[in-house]
């Protein structure tokens, strides 16, 4: 239960910080002003114990926040006990995974860039089959199959009344590399192609013939929330998954996706790219 409990409080500590270190105040100046504790302060910006959603708001107000940053802040103090889709996976789940999913659930935005696999939020069941079975994690069928329906459901994301836009480039070695079989392969081109016909999303390719890129160390994902400030960027590596937030590492991100933007094809050569593709399958 405890991990359940820590997702949306961690996201909440950590925009708390932020905000309070973009004032300059101190916990001591913060506590002050809304009549409470230093260690409450503290306490209010790590995953410990409970909040007031009141004192959130009065923090926010002295941290000149924005309309769209308290309204965003407040609500996740509101839901910091709400038990998400995944609750029933959530203590069997790495907590990187509960954050993960927690940040996905409140982004308007997603912003992808992969150079390995196709992103999970469009991996066909099939697909989403054969990463498993090829990751250096001996798992059990079962384990698997548990795995894949969570990414499943993971992606009812996309249907929901009010969904997040994503807008996800694809490295080209990740519309060539066979992950499981040919016919694996064909059904999710296909599911990228029908993808980039749905409203809200936005798909490119970034060709081999472009070169180098400003990403070429790794696959990352910008989660957008109300406000550019409350961004997230998610990196998975081999040691492990980061989450930064530090307004230098974000603007680098955001510079990189927009540089990678520029180089894709637009939406229409890469459709036919991906289509061309799937015929040689």
């Amino acid at each position: 239960m405890a991990t359940r409990a820590t997702t949306r409080r961690r996201q909440l500590g950590a925009v708390l910080r932020k905000l309070r270190a973009r004032k300059g105040m101190t916990l001591e100046e913060a506590g002050q002003l809304v009549g409470v504790s230093k260690a409450t302060i503290s306490r209010y910006e790590t995953q410990e114990g409970p909040v007031k959603w009141l004192i959130v708001e009065a923090l926010c107000r002295h941290y000149g926040a924005t309309d769209a940053e308290r309204s965003a802040v407040v609500a996740l103090a509101k839901d910091a006990k709400k038990q998400n889709w995944w609750g029933p996976f959530a203590d069997s789940l790495p907590e990187s995974a509960n954050l993960l999913f927690t940040l996905e659930d409140e982004a308007t935005r997603e912003d992808h860039f992969t150079c390995v696999y196709v992103p999970g939020l469009l991996q066909t069941r099939s697909y989403a089959e054969a990463v498993q079975h090829a990751s250096e994690m001996r798992r059990t069928a079962t384990e698997i199959e548990q795995l894949v329906d969570l990414r499943m459901q993971r992606q009812q994301l996309l249907v929901r009344a009010e969904p997040p836009h994503l807008w996800i480039i694809l490295d080209e070695s990740v519309l060539r590399r066979v992950v499981g079989s040919r016919e694996t392969m064909r059904a999710q081109l296909t599911r990228l192609l029908e993808a980039n016909e749905a409203p809200g999303i936005t798909l490119q390719v970034l060709p081999f013939a472009k070169g180098a890129h400003s990403a070429a160390k790794g696959s990352f994902v910008i989660l957008g929330g109300p406000e550019p400030s409350l961004d997230v960027v998610y990196v998975e590596t081999h040691v492990g998954s980061l989450f930064m937030e530090k307004d230098e590492e974000l603007d680098h991100y955001r510079l990189a996706f927009d540089y990678l933007r520029a180089q894709a094809l637009d939406m229409a050569a890469s459709s036919a790219l991906i289509e061309e593709t799937r015929r040689e399958m």
